[in-house]
């Protein structure tokens, strides 16, 4: 089966990445989580005092930093393999790559889902690739994959040399 459920391993199993993408949390995300977190801090000072507040805002800083860092996702292409996130699939077995406008993700994302295709979204992120899959042995009609570059996806993915 093409689709492997575990970490993504080194580039030395896959060979040098000829295109390589992570999507961090975009600004308003990192304003948002700040303010939410500073609003649970406020409120542990009104109640605790200044000690509390510190050490609250503290944890809360590292967790902010360690979601941002956990919820990243890494698009990488090599010669052979396209690797999402957790999985990584062999070239041989993708074709169809189509570079989604926001508009068209949504309804993909949406009302015209398939429950059996492979996601790798960030709702930060409104553009995406969809990619179709012909392994007769994977049950896996497409992946949906959130990225930034969707046409320069779609380019390296066209190249003929896998």
């Amino acid at each position: 089966m093409p689709v492997a459920k575990r970490k993504i391993a080194s580039d030395l199993d896959y060979g040098v990445a000829i295109y390589h993408e992570r999507l961090n949390w975009s600004i308003w995300v990192w304003v948002f989580a700040i303010f939410m977190t500073g609003s649970v801090s406020l409120s542990v000072w009104a109640a605790l005092g200044n000690d509390a507040a510190i050490a609250i805002s503290l944890i809360q800083f590292g967790l902010l930093i360690y979601a941002a860092q956990k919820s990243a996702l890494e698009i990488r292409v090599t010669k052979g393999w396209l690797l999402v996130g957790p999985a990584a699939i062999e070239r041989a077995f993708i074709h169809n790559f189509k570079a989604l406008e926001p508009a068209e993700f949504k309804r993909v994302r949406g009302v015209d889902a398939d429950p059996a295709c492979y996601l790798q979204i960030r709702f930060w992120v409104n553009s995406a690739i969809k990619i179709d899959l012909r392994d007769p042995k994977d049950k896996t009609p497409y992946w949906l994959i959130s990225t930034n570059r969707a046409n320069d996806l779609a380019k390296i993915l066209n190249v003929a040399d896998h």
